[in-house]
Order: C-alpha cells, then sequence, then structure tokens
C-alpha cells in the first residue's frame, strides 16, 4: 500500500451512526449471504479474513487512515486494496490467498465510497456467523476487570436465562471501560 496516498482526516466520532449502521448492515448481509450459499467453510474462511482485516487495521495506524478517509479518491482506494488483502492473507507456509467474497466486499466498499464502513461491516458479519453457530455472546462492561470466581458465578447465572438455554453455546466476555464508568 502506498501510504503516501493517505491524507489526513479525523473522523467525528459518533457522527451519521444510526444510519451508517443501516447502511454495513446491508453490505454485511450480502456477504453473509454470499459466502454461506457457497459453504460453510467458505463462511468460515471469509470471518476469518474478515477478522485479519479488522486487526490489522486496528493495529496499523496507516491503514486505519486508509480505511476512515473520505477524501481519498476512487482509483487511490482501489490502488491500496491489496495491502489490505495482504493482511489477511498470513504469512508463512499457511499463505492463501483471500477469498473472491472479501475482495468483492472490500471493491464494492471502496467504490462506492464506503470504506468508512469497514468496522460497521465487520461487526454485523460477525454476529450473523455467531447467529448462524448458535452462540450467545454476553459482554459485561465494568471499571475494573472482574475476577474469574464472578464472571463463572454470572456464566452460571446467564445459563439459566430462556435466550442462553435456546443458544449451543453460552461466552462471557469482560470489557473494562473506566472512562464511561466515570463520566
Amino acid at each position: 500500500m502506498s501510504f503516501s496516498l493517505v491524507r489526513t482526516y479525523a473522523p467525528t466520532a459518533g457522527f451519521g451512526r444510526r444510519s451508517a449502521s443501516g447502511i454495513s448492515l446491508k453490505y454485511a448481509n450480502a456477504a453473509y449471504s454470499a459466502a454461506l450459499s457457497k459453504s460453510p467453510q467458505v463462511l468460515t474462511k471469509v470471518h476469518a479474513e474478515l477478522n485479519a482485516i479488522s486487526k490489522s487495521i486496528e493495529e496499523t495506524p496507516a491503514l486505519k487512515a486508509f480505511v476512515t478517509n473520505p477524501t481519498l479518491s476512487l482509483k487511490d482506494r482501489n490502488a491500496s486494496l491489496p495491502a489490505l488483502f495482504a493482511r489477511a492473507e498470513g504469512t508463512g507456509a499457511k499463505k492463501e490467498s483471500v477469498s473472491d467474497i472479501t475482495k468483492n466486499l472490500f471493491v464494492l466498499l471502496s467504490e462506492n465510497g464506503r470504506l468508512g464502513e469497514t468496522a460497521g461491516v465487520i461487526e454485523g458479519f460477525n454476529e450473523m456467523v455467531t447467529k448462524h453457530k448458535g452462540e450467545l455472546n454476553v459482554t459485561v462492561t465494568s471499571a475494573a476487570p472482574l475476577s474469574r470466581d464472578i464472571l463463572s458465578r454470572l456464566e452460571v447465572i446467564l445459563k439459566e436465562s430462556q435466550t442462553a438455554q435456546k443458544a449451543k453455546s453460552l461466552k462471557v466476555t469482560n470489557k473494562v471501560r473506566y472512562d464511561r464508568m466515570c463520566n
């Protein structure tokens, strides 16, 4: 990726989020439907690729700037997509090319000027995969990390709920957000 193509842009937190989530879900649903129609293995592959891309965007400031920058031209966006795909291919002997579904998704996002929706698209896709697998993910937000004992007790209590009983598996995650708890 030619990082010289990246211009600075500071997105406004929360601006347009309500309408953006609907747009993100449309792209997520299209990718999910395309992957599932091929096979469960393709769905798993696309899921892994999208999560690898998401992780790379969060860890690489230049990629994050590229994805969130609406001022880039279509030519610049399309020229930089291979670097994004390279992050999902893996390294070493396990290096596989990115699936056509993942490539098509990002080409479409790029052509429509919607690369800024990437996080929402991946989040929506992950939710659909979780639902498809019958998983129930519960995130407990706290000001300080919860002990394993407390998380275990929470999991036991949550397993008794009607929603958890319908799920094949339950995953409880503790997210620490001190800043939100103090405001």
